[in-house]
C-alpha cells in the first residue's frame, strides 16, 4: 500500500504503530511462557524457544525497520520468516495459534497493494493449517475439523486487511489535506504579509506626500519669491519670507519625527482641527496671495469631539486640495467648509480657478492618495470641475464613535 509520508519522512500512519509493536512482544512472550506449561519434550521445547527467538530478532531487525522504510526486499523477507516461524511454532505447540492475530496485521501493514495482501494471507492460512494437520497426525478427520477454522481465519484476515487498507488510505487523505491546508495557510500568511507591506508603503507614501513633500514645495516657492525680490533689489519682504521658510522647515522636521514614530500629525496634537485648518489657510494665503477662508457648519466643540482618525483624514484631504490649487488652479479665492450631515462629517474645498475636465485629466498621485486614505476610512471623495469654472472637492467620512 502506497503511503504518504510525514515531515519526518515516515508514513503518516506509522506514528500509531507503537501499540502494534507492544501487542507483538506481549503475544510472543506469552506464547513462549505458555509453552513451558505444556508437555513439550526437551528437544521440542528447545526448537520452540529457538524459533520464537528467531522470530523476535527478525521482527526487531527486519520487520519493524521495513514498516518504516517500506523497502520491498526486507518486507518480503520478514513476512516469509514470519509465516515459516508460525508454521513451526503452531506445529510444535498448537496453542500458539493466537499469534495469527498479530501475523495477519503485520502482513497487511507491509503490503503495497490489495492483491499482495490477499496472496500472503492465503499463504499464511494454508501454512498454519498444514502445521495443525501435521501436529494432529494428518488424516481426513483432522482435515475436516481444521477446514472451517482455516476458512474463518482467511475471511477474518481479509476483512482485517481491508479495514487496515481503509485506515491507511484515510490517513493518507488526511495527511494530504493537512499538507494542502498548511500550504494554503503559508501562502495566505505570505499574502497577508505582502499586503501589509504594500499597505504600509502606500500609507508612508501618502504621509510623505501630504506633509514633507508639500512642506518642501512651500519652502521652494518661498525661496524663489525671496530670491526674485532680492534680484530686484528689494528687501522689505525677504525677512518675512525667510521666517516663513524657517517655520515650514521646523514643521516639516516635526512631521518627519512624528511620521517615524507613527504618531498623530503634530499640528493636531497641539491644536484643534479648526485651528489647524485656519493656520493652513493663513499660511497658504501668505505664500500664494490667494484669499483662503475657513467656514464651519458645526460648533467648534463638535469639531474638537470628532475622533482623531476622522480629523487626520479631513486635515490631509484639505492639505492635498490646497496643494492642487497651488499647482494647477491659478485661483484667487478658496473656501474651506467643514460640516456635519446624517451620513457623517464632511469637508469641502472650493476654488475659483481654471478648473478642468475630471474624466480627461489623471488625478495624479495626490488625488489618488486622497481617495485611498478616505476610502480606507469608509468614506468617499467627490470632485466637480469644468474648464473656467473652478473646482469643488468634497470628502465625506462616516460618523464614528470616539473610543472610550
Amino acid at each position: 500500500m502506497d503511503s504518504t509520508r510525514s515531515g519526518a519522512g515516515q508514513p503518516v500512519w506509522t506514528r500509531a504503530l507503537t501499540g502494534w509493536h507492544i501487542v507483538f512482544w506481549v503475544l510472543l512472550v506469552m506464547t513462549l511462557a505458555l509453552s513451558f506449561t505444556g508437555d513439550l519434550s526437551g528437544t521440542r521445547q528447545l526448537m520452540y524457544v529457538s524459533t520464537a527467538v528467531v522470530l523476535g530478532l527478525a521482527y526487531q531487525f527486519i520487520g519493524r525497520p521495513a514498516v518504516q522504510s517500506r523497502r520491498a526486499v526486507p518486507s518480503y523477507a520478514y513476512r516469509l520468516v514470519l509465516i515459516a516461524s508460525l508454521m513451526l511454532l503452531i506445529g510444535l505447540y498448537p496453542q500458539s495459534v493466537f499469534l495469527m492475530f498479530i501475523a495477519s496485521a503485520q502482513i497487511w501493514l507491509l503490503c503495497e497493494d490489495l492483491r499482495e495482501g490477499i496472496g500472503l494471507s492465503l499463504l499464511l492460512v494454508i501454512g498454519v493449517g498444514t502445521a495443525q494437520l501435521w501436529s494432529a497426525g494428518w488424516g481426513w478427520s483432522a482435515f475436516w475439523n481444521i477446514l472451517p477454522w482455516m476458512l474463518v481465519s482467511l475471511v477474518v484476515s481479509l476483512l482485517f486487511g481491508i479495514w487496515i487498507e481503509k485506515v491507511i488510505t484515510q490517513s493518507q487523505q488526511r495527511a494530504e489535506l493537512i499538507e494542502q491546508l498548511e500550504s494554503a495557510r503559508d501562502e495566505l500568511a505570505e499574502a497577508h504579509h505582502s499586503a501589509g507591506v504594500m499597505a504600509e508603503r502606500e500609507r508612508m507614501a501618502r504621509e510623505i506626500h501630504d506633509t514633507l513633500a508639500q512642506g518642501m514645495t512651500s519652502i521652494v516657492m518661498l525661496s524663489q519669491a525671496a530670491s526674485a525680490e532680492l534680484s530686484r533689489g528689494g528687501t522689505a519682504g525677504t525677512a518675512a519670507r525667510l521666517a516663513a521658510i524657517e517655520d515650514t522647515a521646523r514643521e516639516n522636521l516635526a512631521e518627519a519625527r512624528a511620521l517615524v514614530a507613527a504618531f498623530t500629525p503634530v499640528a493636531l496634537s497641539e491644536a484643534t482641527l479648526t485651528e489647524v485648518l485656519r493656520r493652513q489657510a493663513e499660511r497658504f494665503a501668505a505664500e500664494t496671495g490667494v484669499d483662503v477662508r475657513v467656514a464651519l457648519d458645526l460648533p467648534d466643540e463638535e469639531v474638537a469631539a470628532l475622533p482623531q482618525a476622522q480629523q487626520v483624514v479631513l486635515l490631509r484631504s484639505a492639505q492635498e486640495a490646497l496643494a492642487n490649487v497651488r499647482k494647477h488652479a491659478a485661483a484667487t479665492q478658496v473656501l474651506i467648509t467643514l460640516g456635519l450631515s446624517a451620513d457623517g462629517v464632511w469637508i469641502e474645498i472650493r476654488d475659483d480657478g481654471t478648473g478642468f475636465t475630471p474624466g480627461a485629466v489623471s488625478g495624479g498621485f495626490g488625488l489618488n492618495a486622497m481617495r485611498g486614505r478616505v476610502e480606507e476610512s469608509g468614506g468617499s471623495v467627490q470632485v466637480e470641475s469644468a474648464p473656467g469654472r473652478g473646482t469643488r472637492v468634497q470628502v465625506l467620512v462616516p460618523a464614528l464613535q470616539e473610543d472610550a
